[in-house]
């Protein structure tokens, strides 16, 4: 059985590994216990991403929003906000994929839940589904540029770039 220190060893590394196949330059900060565990350089800005190991829970996975340490008082969880970081980003073992979860996901919230099956209510507003929040789909494979600027904004926009890294992709974080 791994240790939670594992297992965020294991998220940051797939999330480190994952970034990087985009394109995106990764970062380590030095010191530990920091609110950051990655930065990403995204379109000449470093964005502080806070890494999750994210399990699967029946048909969604779990991505906790706040950090947990034991101190003299007891056990102390403490929420992330805005201003300490940009965004999160999870790795989940079961499905073998990172996600990538922008403020508006995750400030005030305690937890998200990214569905990867159907509710059995059968549900379909106000879901928060996985394939939208995977790395893939918010970082966009080389060559995707057209269809990440649509399913970001939700309207028709299809344009290129040139040379294909040069978009702005500070709007993920919108």
């Amino acid at each position: 059985m791994l240790t939670t220190d594992q297992k965020g060893n294991i998220a940051e590394l797939h999330i480190a590994a994952a970034a990087a196949s985009f394109g995106i330059d990764v970062y380590r900060p030095i010191g530990e216990g920091g609110r950051a565990d990655l930065l990403f350089d995204i379109a000449d800005h470093l964005l502080k991403i806070q890494c999750k190991w994210a399990p699967l829970i029946r048909d969604t996975i779990v991505v906790r929003c706040y950090s947990s340490r034991r101190n003299r008082d007891g056990f102390l969880r403490r929420r992330y906000v805005e201003e300490e970081i940009d965004a999160f980003a999870a790795y989940c073992a079961q499905t073998g994929k990172c996600y990538f979860l922008p403020p508006r996901m995750w400030v005030g919230r305690r937890e998200v839940r990214l569905r990867i099956g159907p509710c059995k209510n059968n549900q379909q507003l106000r879901i928060n589904w996985a394939r939208e929040f995977e790395f893939a789909a918010k970082l966009g494979p080389p060559g995707a540029i057209a269809q990440l600027g649509e399913r970001l904004h939700g309207m028709q926009e299809v344009a290129g770039s040139s040379p294909a890294g040069s978009t702005d992709q500070l709007h993920l974080l919108r």
